[in-house]
């Protein structure tokens, strides 16, 4: 008989612990899965990062240190040289080595928006990033779904396994009766006890596969251990006019980043207005006749405003804009072809639920025709007409029969949770 497989402890061995929903599984996968400290890491860096822009009000200055020999430096005309000297006056001219030590400090009054554009554009990007971490996250919840369901299917068919075992249990201590007062054949006894071992064995099998599948759920939710319970079936349908996935949540955001980089051109094409202060200690100075009569280091100031206006930005504007709406194009499209996706694959899971109730509505009469025939097959047995392969076929059938209800029934409730992860609800 063929059995799908998943992992437990034999169900009277299982240790009681209190049992777990899937909602708390997913909650607890997603509180332990490694990207959820990502959060707070992209916080910090966005935080960081507009910190870094606003600082651009801050006065900027800069410390220069500056020691230069020149080939020629400013001097006196040769004349007027010859006619200094002769007053008695000795016009030396500037020294070819220069030295100064100053600082220079520039102050923004006003950028065009430079500065606030490209905070928001930080903060875009930031929120893009949440987004991104959170699709990831989201992906946890079918993994759960999958694991989840996969051990609720094998508790059935660890449970079915055993109430298999106790009727072929007895079959064989009803021909081991006869075979011991002659009524029935050895070979009619080993039969039904081989096929006893054959169920055992799967019993083991399904063993361990449910226990390498509770302690994979386990290590998920950052758990000791897993009981899963059975959910309740999703009340009512599940609506699909209005899907929630945070994939759309990030479709949205990058549209917005590509809204704020495209303020941040603009920006960029604005005149900037700055004061400035700048001064030094040094030679020469900037009263150039002192200091061609005197070699020696002076203090020198200037203050003033200073407007600039870089059309550089112009060059590559057009292109750039164009590059902007190419994204959102592309992000347009994308929001497409995943609505589609997510619509036909929510089309996909109504049907299968559906399929699944109709078959659910004969599985209870398939079983009890299935229980009729083993049951007629054990009396037939009973009253010493032995027909031990087809008992054991009945057993089998039966068996099969459950099975196949348990199977139906948890897949149509996974279709439900599938349903409701696929349109986030």
């Amino acid at each position: 008989m063929m059995m799908v497989a998943v992992c437990v402890l034999p169900l009277s061995a299982v240790v009681s612990v209190s049992a777990q929903t899937l909602e708390e599984c997913q909650q607890a996968a997603e509180h332990n899965y490694p990207l959820i400290r990502q959060y707070d890491l992209i916080a910090r860096t966005t935080e960081l990062t507009v910190d870094n822009v606003r600082k651009g009000w801050l006065p900027q200055l800069t410390a220069t240190a500056q020691a230069t020999w020149q080939s020629s430096v400013t001097a006196w005309p040769d004349e007027m040289q010859a006619m200094m000297g002769q007053m008695g006056i000795d016009v030396r001219g500037l020294k070819k080595d220069q030295y100064r030590v100053g600082i220079d400090v520039n102050q923004v009054v006003y950028d065009g928006g430079s500065i606030r554009s490209r905070q928001e554009v930080a903060r875009r990007q930031g929120h893009v990033g949440q987004l991104q971490n959170e699709v990831s996250l989201y992906a946890v919840r079918q993994r759960v779904n999958e694991m989840y369901f996969g051990l609720l299917l094998l508790d059935d068919q660890l449970r079915l396994n055993e109430e298999q075992q106790e009727l072929l249990l007895s079959s064989e201590r009803k021909l081991a009766s006869m075979y011991r007062n002659g009524t029935a054949a050895e070979s009619d006894y080993k039969s039904v006890k081989a096929e006893r071992l054959n169920v055992v064995q799967q019993h083991t099998s399904l063993q361990a596969q449910r226990q390498t599948l509770q302690r994979m759920l386990a290590l998920f939710c950052g758990w000791q251990q897993v009981e899963p319970v059975k959910p309740q079936p999703v009340a009512g349908s599940v609506s699909t006019a209005e899907v929630l996935r945070p994939e759309l949540r990030l479709i949205d955001a990058q549209l917005q980043l590509a809204d704020a980089q495209e303020k941040a051109l603009d920006a960029s094409l604005m005149p900037r207005l700055s004061v400035f202060a700048s001064g030094f200690y040094g030679y020469p100075g900037y009263n150039l006749f002192e200091d061609m009569l005197n070699h020696r280091w002076t203090l020198n100031g200037m203050i003033g405003a200073r407007l600039t206006w870089n059309i550089g930005a112009l060059y590559t504007r057009h292109n750039d804009r164009r590059q902007l709406n190419t994204q959102r194009e592309t992000w347009h499209v994308q929001r497409a072809v995943f609505l589609l996706n997510n619509r036909l694959e929510s089309m996909q899971q109504d049907e299968a639920i559906v399929r699944y109730r109709r078959m659910m509505a004969d599985d209870e009469e398939i079983i009890s025709l299935r229980s009729a025939v083993r049951k007629a097959a054990e009396s037939r047995l009973s009253h010493g007409i032995i027909d031990v392969n087809g008992l054991v076929k009945e057993i089998n059938s039966e068996s099969a029969a459950r099975l196949q209800q348990s199977m139906h029934e948890i897949e149509m409730l996974k279709q439900m949770y599938d349903l409701r992860y696929t349109v986030n609800r």
